[in-house]
């Protein structure tokens, strides 16, 4: 059982299981906005909410996962700070996930085929872009390029289907998480954030001192 958190675009949280006889995969409870600018804000209490939802005590969790983006720098690190410090916090272990394969597992469990290009909003006029090429044996998305950034009056033209995300679902990435963990897969990601471009504030070099 996973808490899963992505800020990548929006907030979203959820309560995943796996069952381990079955096989079956279920959202216990998921909450989320699709507001950009208000993840610091409202995070806690997805956290919050999305457990009393599920009625499920911390200790129950066998892990938490997060959205590793692609996503901007300010909103996709709150919520990697967030699932870092509540694994920490529990003893359970932090599990990575691109938020874009998220995005793509979620279209072809419901029935999507074949070539997909996934996109998200990168701000700055861009996107951020990831191709698909549907699943492998063990049913998770085989992502063939990206993720990268593109101007977004010169995307690429998709080789298939072009599906543009507001909200990455955290159900959906705790899903492929728990699927991952089944067939052996995990890490599906390094734990260091996809935010494709530096961010906007950098470090003061500081002021010279003359002896």
């Amino acid at each position: 059982m996973l808490l899963a958190i992505d800020t990548s675009t929006g907030t979203s949280v959820a309560i995943v299981d796996r069952d381990a006889v079955t096989g079956d995969l279920r959202v216990l409870a998921e909450t989320g906005t699709d507001d950009t600018m208000r993840h610091a804000e409202v995070i806690g209490g997805f956290i919050r909410d999305a457990l009393a939802a599920a009625r499920i005590e911390p200790g129950r969790l066998s892990g938490v996962a997060a959205g590793m983006g692609p996503g901007p720098f300010t909103g996709l690190r709150v919520g990697i700070a967030a699932a870092h410090a509540f694994a920490l916090g529990i003893g359970r272990p932090f599990v990575p996930v691109p938020s874009h394969d998220a995005i793509a597992w979620s279209r072809y469990r419901g029935g999507e085929t074949g070539a997909l290009q996934v996109v998200t909003d990168a701000r700055r006029r861009e996107f951020a872009i990831s191709e698909f090429d549907g699943l492998d044996d063990d049913g998770l998305p085989v992502r063939v390029s990206g993720p990268g950034l593109a101007p977004r009056d010169a995307l690429p033209e998709p080789r298939g289907i072009r599906y543009e995300a507001t909200v990455v679902s955290a159900g959906a990435l705790g899903l492929l998480a728990e699927l991952a963990f089944a067939a052996g897969r995990l890490p599906l990601a390094d734990d260091a954030p996809l935010y494709l471009r530096a961010p906007d504030v950098t470090p003061s070099a500081g002021k010279r001192v003359l002896q």
